[in-house]
């Protein structure tokens, strides 16, 4: 198993969490803002310190230099100021673990599909708050997909499709499916329940720094659950042979 958690806690903000994730899963951590899903992905990323246990890939996540976790896992923060005056392609390059005609390939795919081209010789310090959300994506993209780093197995990223418009968040489904397909872990936070309800493979919902429901999205985004959570009435339809969930106030 990549991802296992047992009884991992950060006091006051997240209660004791017990969950095993599998190769190859598309996680999607749902609930309203202050739930506790940024210290949950943080903690899962080796970023924030826990009481209890958290492996990865068979060993605890503690015993992992930053280092060697570079290697195997990917993270993008919800938010995160440039680090310094680079151009895009030097920032890219610092997240590419080795070179090569494949990995060439796999970066000329991502560029075109986050119409990055035009932005490579441009300072990072630059760009426009969606132009660097594409650039942060690309970078995480690049260093855990097994075509460009066979040791890849995950990749965490807080509330990815922020800034992204209807086109691109088209464009990142289609590159986290093919990752997942490829064995990558992907766990994502997000606030679209129709697109986790339509894309997660799993949903774990969050209130208060705790998991309620884990499971398919079936299982956990019912009506009666939801409307507790959000405190909004909510209801699931069928349009076009596709489950949609409607709210109101």
């Amino acid at each position: 198993m990549p991802l296992v958690l047992k009884d991992a806690l950060v006091p006051g903000r997240l209660s004791a969490t017990s969950a095993t994730l599998s190769h190859g899963v598309l996680l999607h951590l749902l609930g309203p803002n202050g739930a506790g899903k940024s210290t949950l992905l943080s903690a899962m990323a080796g970023l924030q310190p826990v009481q209890g246990d958290i492996w990865l890939e068979g060993r605890q996540l503690e015993q992992w230099s930053r280092a060697e976790l570079a290697k195997v896992r990917a993270w993008l923060p919800q938010q995160q100021p440039a680090p310094s005056s680079m151009p895009v392609y030097h920032y890219l390059q610092l997240h590419q673990q080795s070179s090569g005609v494949a990995q060439s390939a796999q970066l000329e795919t991502l560029l075109k599909r986050l119409q990055l081209h035009d932005k490579l010789a441009r300072n990072i310090t630059q760009l426009s708050g969606g132009e660097w959300q594409r650039v942060r994506l690309a970078a995480v993209l690049l260093q855990c997909d097994p075509v460009c780093n066979s040791a890849g197995k995950l990749l965490i990223m807080d509330e990815p499709l922020t800034g992204l418009d209807i086109a691109q968040q088209k464009m990142m489904d289609t590159v986290i499916k093919a990752l997942c397909e490829q064995g990558v872990t992907v766990i994502t936070s997000g606030h679209d329940l129709n697109h986790s309800l339509h894309h997660a493979d799993e949903v774990w919902l969050m209130g208060e720094g705790t998991i309620i429901a884990q499971g398919t999205p079936q299982q956990v985004m019912t009506p009666a659950r939801l409307s507790r959570l959000y405190g909004l009435a909510f209801r699931l339809v069928e349009f076009e042979q596709q489950p949609w969930l409607l709210s109101t106030v």
